[in-house]
This record gives C-alpha cells, structure tokens and sequence, in this order.
C-alpha cells in the first residue's frame, strides 16, 4: 500500500520503511503525536505488540515536536505497520533476518547505471538501457590539438561530467567496503563482468579506476575533470550528449586524491590481479612525486577555466589531499618516507583529520594511517592521537544522534548541498569507530547509532520519506538525474539516493516552494531541484558502505 504524503508538520508515524533485522535495535519516531501505541501484523492484522513512547520534545532542526519508541521487543519476522491514537499509522515495514539485501545491491548497482562510454544493455539494464555514450577523445584546455582518450568511468551526477576528487571518494568508500565487509558482497550486482571470479563491487569499481588512469599525466600530474564546456539540457539522453569533450587542466586536488586512491586500489587489487595492483602503485608514485615537487607553487584550488561552466570541485585546502597520498602510499609499501611526511602533515592542525567528504578527505588518510600503524606496530604515539581524534568526534555524533527526534546525528546547521552524503559519512563515521573502540558499550552504542542514520534515510525522518529511488512506500520519484527525466521510463533510475533536505536552496525550485521552511524540511523531489533533488557517485558510496555493514550486522 502506498500512504498519502503527509506535510512535515502534520501528526504522523515516521519510521524506516524497509524494517529492521531480527535482534537488532528497532526504532521510530512520532512528529506531534505521543501516547500509547500497538504493532499490527499486516497479514494477519492482529495486534503483537503495544507499547508507550516517549515524551515529545521539541527538534529544531525539523521545527517540530517528536517522540521517539523502541521496537526491540518485536522480533518475529513479518511485516507490520504502527498504529497510533486517532488513526494514525505508520508505512508498512518488516522483520526479517536481511532486510537491507536487496537495497544494498540496488545502491551498488546504480554504479553500472552511471557507467558512460558503453552501451547499457537491457541484459543488465532493464527498461533503463541506453546507447553508448562520450566515445570521442578529449581536448586539453589551452592545447585542444592534443586529444587524449576519455571514454569509461561513471558519470558524477545528474549531469555527464566526470571529476578526479569526486571519483576517488567513491572509490575509496567501495574499496573500503569491501575490504571490511566482504561476506556482504558474495553475490552478484548481475552486470557484464559477474561470474570472472572477481567480486562484482571489485569489477564495478575497476571500470571506474580504469578511467582515472587516463587523466594521469607523464610528469604525474592529474586532469583535474573531463566535461563538454557547459551542461547539456535536462531531457538529453547520454548518447545524445554530444558537445566537445575537454580535458581541464591539472590540480593538486585531483593528484593527490589519484595517488591515494590508486596506492588503496593496489592494496585491494592485488590478490585478484597482480599487474593491474602493480600499475596502480606505480602510477601513485609517479603522483606522489609530482605532488612533492609543486609543493609550494601549485597548492591553490582548482578554479575552472572561464570558457568552462560545469561543476567546478574547487577546494581552498588541499594539505589533506597530500596528508591522504602520503598514508595510503604508507600503508602499501612501509616505506618511513611517507609516515613521516604523513605525520608531518597531520600535525600541522590546517585540516580536520577525520572528514570523509569529496574536499575534506583527511579522515581516509586517518582511516589508512589507523591500520598501518595498528598491523606494523609503529609510532603508538601518533596511533593514539589518531585514535582518540576519531572516538571523540564518534562521541559528539552519538551525543548528536540521540539528541535528535528522528536520531539523525545532523546539527541544524549542517542541513546543506548533500546532506545525505553527510548523513551516510556520519554513518560509515560510526562504524569504523566501532571498530576502533575497546568498549564494549560504546561499540553497541555506535553502532545503534549508525543504525539510526540509516533509518533516516529510508523514511524515520520529518518528511516521512525514502530517500533512495526505487525503494519504500514512499520514495523519490523525480530525481535531478538526466537518464531518469529523458528515457521516457515512469520510473526513476534505482538505487538513487538524493541529495536531501538543503536550507540554502540554491535552485529556484527550492526557492519558491521551500520558503520559511525548517532546515530538514528544505527537501522536494522536483527534477528541476538540482540542490536539494540532485545524485552523485560519491553520495551512493558511502551509504553503500553502511549498507553493507547493517546488512551482515557489523560481523567481526
């Protein structure tokens, strides 16, 4: 059953529409509503359980007052729905051993639906298949006599572009995905190279790393994108998109981002292909160099060229994406060169060391310097700092995440551009603190707490929605994303999660049907809604990532 969209400020149940996993912590949020309230089982339609939820205290990020409940005493698989004084009911949700299964493979797929410079086959695409697309070479900005090869990759976002420092986020979170979780990812995403013996999330993420290799200079210098000069319109199937093609000149952004996630890639590749890991060292070193030679000259942000409109991925810090070159380049060789440049970069207190955004990428430079010292038992100094640095910030996300109504660790300030991408980082975040964490408690407790980001993103939130396409009662519809508004499917592209809830709302869209809204509320699923509507790579990534861990429930 499909329920009615309620406003945000209506009396309602709001809870993740896939369900919960048996044994594990379930629960729910209602907005204006509090009391007593029972489960129903939807097939028998008998009442299980009842139950008291908890105060209503006022949430400002949402503008509302909300309570919240514990369902962890239901724990027979089923489907259920909540019903609640005065009528009031929850969507359908279940109870089952691996209700995150199907959505974690849908999110993983939706990499092969972003894949350009193929043809997508209705084999492997379904109703969603299109021609091959951007086969021409790629002129070099300032040297357009000189075409360089551009085909492959994914396609970043709503739009054709492909941009270095957003495909190493991506990269990174599928490869440390699968190198933590790889019970999660046995079975096949069913996509050409399924069956080659090579996990499929491998295979997915070589086609992108291919790409990237295109873009690496001789010297070690990186492209830092590859686009037409401005966007195609929004009702232009890829194949279609046939503007020219060009190469925007190096960044220190993009080099380090190359070198880091291609030493984590030669990590991760070599049981599975020893040439290809050797290629990938060898090309971050090259990087590396290069990054250690224009130290000093070459450290201001991108910018895009004047004649060049597409997305820019400008950053005015870029210590962290040589802080992330030198640990991941550590992890792979110990070679003492690049821990101690890693320390030094990370003492220099000129970027946060535990951020997982597409910018601020110091927290997978941590990430990597937190095992490689932990397996060579090296520097236990710099160790313990490092350590302590990721448990407290896991701290102030859990202290967060309790403190809101819906359990979502975002402060009303960090509503912006993406803010599901945070969401799931903040995720991910959580997880790897559980890891890192020898108390017990604190490892349930973060782990419940990344459970709560996941349950905000599949409907526990004030606009009662599933944020990822293709999944829920109530989901998007209406992404900002070419292929879904072009390819006359009534259906959205799935495995799409979208951008979420904006309070900049940087489109006119936003702009005039978002007025005087709360920060959580600045969400439409309009397709002309690219700041709040809009998909990227890197935003699927991490969610990935959470999804794999919920999935399989953090196995050790």
């Amino acid at each position: 059953m499909t329920l009615q969209k309620k406003s945000w400020n209506e009396p309602a149940v709001r809870v993740n529409q896939l369900g919960f996993t048996v044994g594990q912590s379930k629960t729910f949020s209602s907005q204006l509503v509090k009391g007593e309230f029972e489960v129903v089982n939807v097939d028998t339609n008998e009442t299980v359980y009842k139950g008291q939820t908890g105060p209503l205290t006022d949430d400002a990020s949402a503008g509302i007052a909300v309570s919240r409940a514990s369902l962890d005493a239901l724990d027979q698989p089923g489907r259920y729905r909540i019903v609640m004084e005065g009528g009031i009911e929850s969507e359908t949700f279940a109870v089952s051993e691996r209700p995150y299964q199907e959505i974690k493979r849908a999110l993983l797929k939706n990499f092969y639906y972003m894949r350009c410079g193929m043809e997508l086959t209705e084999e492997f695409a379904g109703p969603w298949k299109h021609g091959a697309c951007h086969l021409a070479h790629g002129g070099v900005h300032g040297d357009t006599a000189t075409k360089l090869p551009s085909a492959g990759g994914w396609h970043d976002a709503g739009d054709y572009g492909k941009y270095m420092v957003a495909a190493a986020k991506a990269v990174a979170d599928l490869m440390l995905a699968f190198e933590r979780y790889p019970a999660a990812f046995a079975e096949p995403t069913i996509i050409p190279e399924s069956g080659n013996g090579i996990p499929d999330i491998l295979n997915e993420t070589r086609y992108e790393l291919d790409w990237m290799l295109l873009n690496q200079r001789e010297d070690g210098a990186v492209y830092h994108k590859l686009t037409t000069y401005g966007f195609p319109g929004l009702h232009v199937m890829p194949e279609d998109d046939l503007g020219t093609l060009v190469y925007s000149p190096v960044s220190f952004t993009a080099a380090g981002t190359f070198a880091a996630s291609m030493a984590m890639a030669s990590r991760i590749y070599a049981p599975f292909d020893a040439s290809f890991a050797r290629i990938c060292q060898e090309t971050a070193e090259r990087s590396w160099q290069w990054l250690e030679r224009a130290e000093g000259q070459e450290l201001a942000g991108f910018k895009n060229p004047m004649d060049v409109t597409t997305g820019e991925y400008g950053d005015r810090t870029v210590v962290d994406e040589h802080y992330w070159a030198a640990a991941e380049l550590y992890r792979l060789t110990g070679d003492a060169v690049y821990l101690t440049r890693a320390e030094q970069l990370a003492k220099s207190g000129s970027f946060p060391l535990c951020s997982l955004g597409w910018a601020d990428v110091g927290g997978y430079g941590t990430v990597a310097l937190l095992a490689a010292l932990q397996q060579r038992g090296e520097n236990a100094a710099l160790l313990a700092d490092l350590q302590e640095a990721w448990l407290l910030r896991a701290d102030e996300l859990l202290a967060s995440s309790l403190s809101d109504g819906f359990g979502v660790a975002l402060p009303s300030n960090r509503y912006v551009w993406g803010s599901n991408m945070t969401v799931m980082n903040d995720g991910m975040h959580l997880l790897i603190a559980a890891d890192l964490t020898k108390d017990a408690g604190k490892r349930e407790a973060y782990c419940t707490a990344a459970q709560y980001q996941w349950d905000y993103l599949l409907g526990n939130n004030v606009l009662g929605i599933c944020y990822v396409t293709g999944f829920g009662s109530y989901s998007v519809m209406h992404p900002h994303h070419r292929p879904s508004v072009a390819d006359g499917v009534p259906d959205p592209v799935p495995g799409i999660v979208a951008g979420g809830p904006n309070a900049g709302r940087q489109d006119t869209v936003a702009v005039a049907m978002l007025k005087e809204l709360p920060p959580a509320a600045c969400y439409i699923d309009h397709e002309d809604s690219y700041s709040t509507n809009e998909n990227t790579i890197y935003w699927n990534s991490p969610a990935v990532y959470v999804a794999a861990a919920l999935d399989i429930q953090h196995q050790a």
